[in-house]
């Protein structure tokens, strides 16, 4: 064996992930939620960039946003050696003739108030404490007893229950434990009935007591048989109670009428957000048109007030080259986002394609589907499938689904076609709202029924899927 040093001339591939490229990957796997804020980031760090304004029309941001990526796009593919010394990018900008409306103070406008939508001015939500104090200021009670409450009501949770004991309330506010319990009492008649209560057994007694329901047998079911009344042992109850199972059956339907989180009803301090779809789909002239929602991919462009450095960008080199590496980091930018557009539009017009039964039948016509095979037929590696659906939303005639939604495993049908277990859920769904109440189906009736419908599936896949829709096994929904 030779041992010693040579010099060899070799050739090998091998990726390199250039911040640009790391910086596409991570753009197009954002929702939109995060889109918006690393956008808004963006805006920070980035003086060059500026959302598109109202002064420029939409068909010229687009044009400017086509010439952007293009010009990007010529850029990516000369030699890495010229690309920035070659591209000028003071020419780019003085060819950019925008009216300079960045900076710009703004002027009011008769108009403005007839154009400004109502909806901007909405009232805050009432919290459970806020309900709870406005109750608690009407009652005509003496300020040490409006403390009191005020602390007992502070005390509660966002269900409505009590977090401390009536002897560690009444340490901290300096009072006794029997006034305590007094006001504790008040609070308890207060609206969302069942609110102050210690445990689920209280909560729906003082719910039964404030309707006038409340006797001797539903607090003796509540108080000793709650568990049994969850798992719908009802035959259990009423031989350790000596009633009939009928009765036991109608005591079960007014607990279970009752709310047994009383103050979720009620707004929480954790902030709201609300889906915004990605993608539209539309049937047009017997045809499913898929569009990009403009609304939900941010708009930028190169801002016109840089024009007004171009003259001492061409006397002074570092300005020069700092422009230079600011656009060209926001160009790179829109192109990223016009590219993630282009790949979730390729994506989900493959995915209308396969699923065009679902949109003309419903979802039991969803076939399966699997990230290999839209990304065979748009030419994209899997990875790009995953990036570009998850946390999408498409808004269709059937409602909103997440694009994940659409890509399922599934069992094989009788005449060889995929079957997705989204619509094998819909069958097993259909089933139960058709079955009587009395006596329910079983897991393994339940996959007698579906064989003789083509679909070959176990008892233990029934139970699964059961559980993923969150339906009780046959002993809970039995009815008596």
């Amino acid at each position: 064996m030779k041992l010693g040093y040579d010099l060899t001339i070799e050739q090998a591939q091998k990726l390199v992930m250039t911040p640009e490229l790391i910086q596409a990957i991570q753009i197009l796997q954002f929702n939109t939620q995060e889109l918006d804020a690393y956008v808004e980031e963006q805006l920070l760090v980035n003086p060059v960039l500026e959302h598109s304004t109202a002064g420029v029309s939409d068909e010229d941001v687009r044009e400017d946003r086509e010439e952007s990526f293009h010009d990007a796009q010529n850029q990516e593919n000369s030699s890495s050696d010229t690309s920035q010394e070659d591209f000028d990018w003071k020419e780019y900008i003085r060819e950019r003739q925008y009216d300079d409306i960045s900076y710009r103070q703004g002027e009011y406008t008769p108009d403005e108030d007839r154009n400004d939508p109502l909806e901007r001015y909405v009232s805050s939500d009432v919290t459970l404490p806020e309900h709870l104090l406005f109750q608690l200021q009407c009652c005509g009670i003496s300020d040490e007893e409006t403390r009191i409450g005020e602390y007992i009501i502070e005390s509660l949770d966002e269900n409505g229950y009590l977090t401390s004991s009536a002897k560690e309330m009444a340490e901290a506010v300096g009072v006794s434990e029997e006034e305590v319990l007094a006001m504790l009492s008040v609070i308890q008649t207060f609206d969302p009935l069942g609110v102050g209560a210690s445990d689920l057994a209280e909560c729906l007694l003082i719910q039964l007591r404030q309707q006038g329901q409340l006797t001797e047998i539903f607090e003796l079911v509540i108080r000793d048989h709650l568990k049994d009344l969850a798992e719908n042992r009802l035959g259990t109850i009423a031989r350790e109670m000596g009633i009939s199972t009928g009765e036991v059956q109608l005591i079960s339907d007014v607990i279970r009428m009752l709310e047994p989180k009383p103050g979720r009803q009620f707004a929480s301090q954790g902030e709201t957000k609300y889906i915004v779809p990605d993608v539209i789909v539309e049937k047009i002239d017997e045809e499913y048109v898929v569009s990009i929602n403009d609304n939900s991919t941010p708009h930028l462009m190169v801002s016109s007030y840089y024009q007004n450095l171009l003259h001492s960008a061409e006397k002074d080199e570092a300005l020069s080259k700092y422009l230079s590496d600011r656009v060209n980091s926001a160009l790179w930018l829109i192109k990223s986002i016009e590219q993630r557009k282009q790949t979730i539009y390729n994506v989900v017009s493959a995915v209308v394609r396969y699923q065009k039964e679902f949109f003309e039948k419903g979802s039991k016509y969803l076939k399966t589907l699997t990230l290999k095979d839209i990304a065979e037929e748009v030419g994209i590696h899997e990875s790009t499938v995953s990036r570009s659906i998850n946390g999408k939303y498409m808004q269709c005639c059937k409602g909103v689904f997440e694009i994940k939604y659409f890509f399922s495993a599934g069992v094989a049908g009788s005449a060889g076609e995929g079957i997705s277990s989204n619509s094998i859920k819909e069958f097993i769904k259909e089933i139960v709202d058709k079955e009587d109440q009395k006596s329910p189906y079983s897991d393994q009736d339940m996959a007698e029924m579906l064989q003789e419908k083509g679909i070959k599936i176990s008892r233990r896949t029934v139970a699964k899927y059961r559980d993923e829709m969150h339906i009780l096994s046959s002993s809970k929904r039995k009815r008596y």
